[in-house]
C-alpha cells in the first residue's frame, strides 16, 4: 500500500511559477517510478510528467516541455513538479501517481500503469 499526498497548488498569474510536492508513504519509495497527471474541468485526465526510480530518466508531455521539471528526493520520499511560465491552460487538478508494481517499466505516460493516486491539488492560472 502506498499513500500519496500532494501539496503546493494555488492561484497564480500567467507567467508565474508553482512547485508541487507529493509525499509518499508505505512501500520503499525508491522502488517505483512516479508520475504527475492533471485534469481540467470537463476534460479527461492527461499525463504531464514521469520520472524513473532513480530520477535519472524524466519524460514530459509536449505542452509542458521547457516549462515544467519533475524531480524526486528518495531520501525524503517526495516527488516534485516545478512549474514555470504558467499559462491559463495549465489550470487543472494535479495528481501524483505511483507505479508500485513496475507495470510501466522505467517510466510511463499511461494512467493505467499507475497503481496509487493522490487526492489532487488545484492549480489555477488566471489574471
Amino acid at each position: 500500500q502506498v499513500t500519496l499526498v500532494e501539496s503546493g497548488g494555488g492561484l497564480v498569474h500567467p507567467g508565474g511559477s508553482l512547485r508541487l510536492s507529493c509525499a509518499a508513504s508505505g512501500r520503499t519509495f525508491s522502488n517505483y517510478a512516479m508520475g504527475w497527471f492533471r485534469q481540467a474541468p470537463g476534460k479527461e485526465r492527461e499525463f504531464v510528467a514521469a520520472i524513473s526510480r532513480t530520477g535519472i530518466i524524466t519524460y514530459y508531455t509536449d505542452s509542458v516541455k521547457g516549462r515544467f521539471t519533475i524531480s524526486r528526493d528518495n531520501a525524503k520520499n517526495t516527488v516534485y513538479l516545478q512549474m514555470n511560465s504558467l499559462k491559463p491552460e495549465d489550470t487543472a487538478v494535479y495528481y501524483c501517481a505511483a507505479d508500485a508494481l513496475g507495470k510501466g517499466g522505467a517510466y510511463s505516460s499511461r494512467g493505467r500503469d499507475y497503481d496509487y493516486w493522490g487526492q489532487g491539488t488545484q492549480v489555477t492560472v488566471s489574471s
